[in-house]
């Protein structure tokens, strides 16, 4: 269901130059990303957190199909953002709807990283019965 939304400001983000992991807490899931193969297909912007968790066979709700039309894939930056994307403000919007927000708080289909850090992303509380892992 991936796509674009015609109503929001488009966000400016830089694909990773280099390989970076992303830990998925509670899952305690490493995710290895790639810089040479970073999907373009799935739901989310290319590179998105949303983007590298599907491909990883983190089932993330996303209700919108990842295109910043609701709050359902809020995720908390526990370390490393300042590797990613700034929020604009459709995304901050979007936010606002969401529970336990947080100052590190962000949509994981906008916030792509650049790959200079590691990052460590939790999935708040209120939504982790909603994520499940394939196996």
């Amino acid at each position: 269901m991936s796509g674009t939304n015609p109503y929001i400001e488009k966000a400016e983000f830089e694909l990773p130059a280099a390989d970076y992991q992303i830990t998925f807490l509670p899952l305690q899931k490493k995710v290895d990303v790639l810089a040479e193969k970073i999907a373009t297909k799935s739901d989310g912007l290319p590179g998105s957190i949303l983007n590298a968790a599907l491909e990883a066979g983190i089932d993330m709700d996303h209700s919108c199909g990842g295109v910043c039309a609701c709050s359902t894939c809020h995720i908390i930056v526990r370390q490393g953002i300042d590797s990613c994307n700034e929020a604009t403000d459709d995304e901050e919007d979007m936010l606002d709807l969401a529970p336990g927000l947080e100052p590190q708080s962000r949509l994981a289909c906008q916030c792509v990283p650049n790959g200079t850090q590691e990052l460590i992303i939790e999935i708040p509380e209120w939504n982790r019965n909603l994520v499940s892992e394939d196996h």
